[in-house]
């Protein structure tokens, strides 16, 4: 009997469409792109040569944006608009600021301080209490207890509204799928819009003064609330809503007694990220007008007073870690049971507050002791005259800090500028594409073109390769620091240990005390703005570094060292690859924390959209500031897009 052979049945090809081939195309997908770009680079130089983006493809903002200008500061006080609704907000602003301001003032430095210390111990207990004591007496100690209070009343009244509408957007979000298509490109624009672009708009409103301030703090510190609220409402557990509903709960009540209770800690963290970014925000509105610790800090800034602005800089950084670590310890605390006497305890931290409150008024000491002020700022600038005599310039073989930001000028920044201008208008929409698809999808990499072609259209192309040049220098020294600091804190615990209080303070720190010790080192220009932003956006690098290499799968380090792996090879080739989109995000957070930085650095001399958001804001030009901040979100929505990867099917997961 002869075998038969039996058919083989023919392996899926391209032209028959099967999955074998879409799983090729997949594998491919890089090297596709590359080859489309490449045949459309070619196309580009036979078809549109080369050159800046064309005068004849910008549009002229300038005459509607003046004549808007204009209508705003001429119908400001007697239009109905401003009389019934803005002017009403506005005074609403005022008398809530001032309402906590008075009641600050009421309670006394010991009854405030007390509050502070009480109300942490019954949150996250007996260290944190102590810090929140030591912390607030700092404050006082340095001189700054009013400016304190004054940033404090502002805090309270803006965090309180950014949570409000904060929540009631992530509410909408969190139960309506439109209502989340339609905030999530909003809400994204705002995230990537520095802080410093949004002072223009609330000033011709406004005018200058604490409403201005209040509400620019309201819409940068909203977001987080709003995608946080959405989050913990739409990842509530499926089974407990279905159970709620089968008890026939109503849609209010499965809101009330369901999603809400199940979302609290994405709330809190809400919270906590919306007070952070509110007290950020708070010391930048002081260039127009907020007053308290960022007017301080501003002053200094315009005199290049380190010790002033160091004085003013410590109660911020310590107002941010007690505010940070007690909203921390509160949601960490949620879902625990309530210990024995909870209520009790509550009682009797109102009293004592209340008991210091009153005594601090009978004994007329409500304000902070002169006397017990420590004057900080002389030697702070004996020090900083002391460095910048002897490190500034003419230190033998390795040169002065001016050398050094000279060098990097010469041999880095302008190099990087002339180059980026001096490529033709399409190359550069060509290579931002391919990168945004190469880490995203088609609609990443459109929204990506269009956003750098609207900075064309908006007539600001030169300028914003300027910035873009300067971000990618100081994202390229913050990536190199951040990964090297990171894994190695992951490896090391008692380096970690060592970095944590480290990162901790210069995470804290506003973006505006960067800028003062760096023009002291080394004088005004683009370098010392981007010396600002790497110190500014290296602590979350590290930090994302590290927590993305020790959560490394353990039983992935074990194999590869009973295999004989090296620490080296079980770096290279376990421990990175693995933690591959932790690394991609601290790429995408140093983007986006370098470009605020950048953008604030036209005060040091910065140049570029910076320097036009600066100027828009000072002279009142809506034009020029306008045109600057558009061109900067542009600029932040290209960035994030490159360097944020996309959930995708790809082709190999359609044809399984």
């Amino acid at each position: 009997m002869t075998a038969t052979a039996t058919p083989a049945s023919p392996r899926p090809t391209a032209a028959s469409g099967g999955p074998g081939a879409l799983r090729a195309l997949a594998r491919h997908r890089g090297r596709l792109i590359a080859g489309g770009a490449a045949l459309a680079l070619v196309l580009g130089v036979l078809l549109l040569g080369g050159g800046s983006w064309p005068g004849s493809l910008a549009v002229d903002l300038s005459g509607p944006l003046g004549r808007t200008s204009d209508w705003i500061i001429d119908n400001r006080d007697g239009h109905p608009l401003f009389l019934y609704f803005l002017g009403h907000v506005s005074n609403a602003v005022v008398v809530a600021v001032r309402a906590v301001y008075l009641l600050l003032l009421a309670l006394g430095w010991a009854g405030v301080t007390a509050a502070a210390g009480l109300l942490a111990w019954r949150v996250a207990g007996v260290r944190l209490a102590l810090t929140s004591v030591v912390a607030f007496g700092a404050c006082g100690l340095l001189g700054m207890w009013v400016p304190t209070m004054q940033t404090l009343a502002l805090m309270v009244v803006a965090v309180a509204a950014s949570v409000l509408l904060g929540g009631a957007l992530g509410l909408a979000a969190g139960l309506s799928d439109r209502m989340d298509r339609v905030l999530r490109p909003v809400l994204d624009t705002m995230q990537v819009l520095p802080a410093f672009a949004y002072l223009l708009p609330v000033v011709l409103v406004f005018g200058i003064g604490v409403p201005a301030a209040v509400l620019a703090t309201v819409v940068y510190a909203a977001p987080p609330m709003a995608r946080l609220t959405a989050l913990g409402l739409r990842g509530a557990d499926a089974g407990v809503m279905e159970a709620a509903a089968s008890l026939g709960a109503t849609g209010r009540q499965r809101l009330l007694t369901a999603r809400l209770p199940l979302a609290r800690k994405e709330l809190l963290l809400g919270l906590n990220q919306s007070i952070m970014m509110a007290l950020g925000m708070a010391v930048i509105a002081s260039v127009i007008g907020a007053g308290g610790l960022g007017d301080r800090v501003y002053q200094a800034l315009a005199s290049v007073d380190v010790g002033a602005a160091l004085a003013a800089g410590v109660p911020i950084v310590l107002l941010a870690v007690v505010l940070d670590r007690v909203t921390a310890a509160a949601g960490a605390r949620i879902g625990a049971a309530p210990a024995r006497g909870s209520r009790t305890g509550w009682t009797v931290a109102l009293a004592v507050t209340a008991a210091v409150a009153v005594a601090g008024r009978l004994t007329d000491r409500l304000g902070w002791p002169d006397a017990w002020t420590v004057d900080t700022a002389e030697p702070v600038n004996r020090a900083v005259d002391w460095m910048t005599a002897h490190l500034y310039s003419g230190v033998p073989v390795v040169g002065g800090t001016a050398d050094w930001a000279a060098r990097f000028t010469t041999w880095v920044l302008n190099p990087l500028r002339d180059g980026l201008q001096w490529l033709p208008w399409w190359s550069v929409l060509l290579a931002v594409g391919a990168l945004a698809l190469l880490i995203g999808t088609w609609r990443t990499a459109a929204t990506a073109v269009l956003a750098m072609a609207a900075i064309g259209v908006l007539g600001v192309w030169d300028p914003a390769l300027d910035t873009l040049s300067q971000v990618l220098a100081a994202v390229a020294v913050t990536l190199v620091l951040g990964f090297a600091l990171g894994v190695a804190a992951a490896r090391s615990t008692r380096l970690g240990r060592a970095l944590r209080p480290v990162l901790d303070v210069f995470q804290t720190m506003p973006q505006f005390v960067y800028l003062i010790p760096v023009v002291a080192l080394f004088g005004v220009g683009r370098a010392p703005a981007v010396a600002a932003a790497v110190v500014y956006a290296l602590p979350a690098v590290v930090r994302i570094t590290a927590q993305g290499v020790r959560a490394v799968d353990p039983a992935a380090m074990e194999s590869s060292r009973s295999l004989g792996a090296t620490g080296r090879q079980q770096l290279l080739q376990v421990q990175l690859p693995l933690a591959r989109p932790a690394l991609l995000l601290a790429v995408n957070q140093g983007v986006v924390l370098v470009l605020a930085v950048v953008v604030i650095g036209g005060l040091v001399g910065g140049g570029a959209l910076g320097y036009d958001a600066v100027f828009g804001l000072a002279q009142g030009d809506l034009a020029t500031g306008l045109v600057a901040g558009a061109a900067i979100v542009c600029l932040g929505l290209v960035l994030d897009r490159v360097t944020q990867p996309t959930q995708r099917r790809d082709l190999a997961g359609k044809g399984a």
